[in-house]
């Protein structure tokens, strides 16, 4: 015998049912394209149910953005706190991005037609800025425990470098979808392996060829 939802878990089971529709129907059609009405078809509820949980269309894409934002945050997060070196937490990307792989198309478009709301709409931006901002926040972090495990101090602020994976992670995602021919499941997480070496590298010879700082104890002639 199933057990009977209360009220909350009912009305939090509706909520999410009407954002997973909402989530495909903009990647199919667009979000200025998808109307109420055909989020509740396609949730099987009623106008009634969504304006129980939603003022409208837009506070939904304020709850999928925010939705989104913090399940990609613990995701990256997750990858980093299960891992014992940086090493461990490429491969738990690579993983990622192959699971990410599977319906890249419609995560790559979901995000667009987000980006593009935003963009319309000078008050959702600072959102937009916000979930950006998080999400290179998790890539300092993970930067940060690489370089930690190879007692190496950055070549540059962390945050920079974060700015440059995350950038990046996008632009390598739209020509995956558009060439994918040219480009494989581990062509991310092989460029930012393929970075890490580098700083890596750039950050010892800079340690290297640094001059001592001791001073010198010969006496002046």
């Amino acid at each position: 015998m199933s057990k009977r939802l209360t009220r909350q878990e009912s009305r939090e089971l509706t909520r999410e049912q009407l954002l997973r529709a909402a989530t495909a129907l903009f990647a199919e059609v667009g979000v200025s394209g998808t109307s109420v009405e055909q989020i509740v078809e396609r949730a099987g509820y009623t106008r009634g149910a969504f304006y129980g949980n939603f003022e409208g269309k837009h506070e939904l894409v304020l709850a999928l953005l925010e939705q989104r934002t913090q399940h990609e945050l613990e995701e990256v997060q997750a990858m980093t706190l299960r891992a014992d070196s940086f090493d461990e937490t490429i491969e738990h990307l690579r993983a990622w991005h192959r699971e990410r792989d599977r319906n890249l198309a419609g995560w790559l478009a979901l995000r667009t037609e987000l980006w593009l709301y935003g963009l319309r709409d000078p008050e959702l931006l600072p959102v937009l800025a916000d979930r950006e901002r998080r999400s290179r926040a998790a890539f300092a972090q993970a930067l940060e425990q690489g370089f930690a495990a190879r007692s190496v101090t950055p070549p540059a602020p962390v945050e920079l470098l974060a700015l440059i994976l995350h950038s990046l992670d996008d632009g390598l995602s739209i020509q995956r979808v558009l060439s994918p021919a040219d480009t494989g499941t581990d062509t991310v997480v092989d460029v930012v392996d393929l970075l890490m070496r580098s700083w890596t590298s750039l950050a010892r010879n800079a340690a290297t060829a640094a001059p001592d700082s001791t001073p010198d104890s010969t006496p002046a002639p």
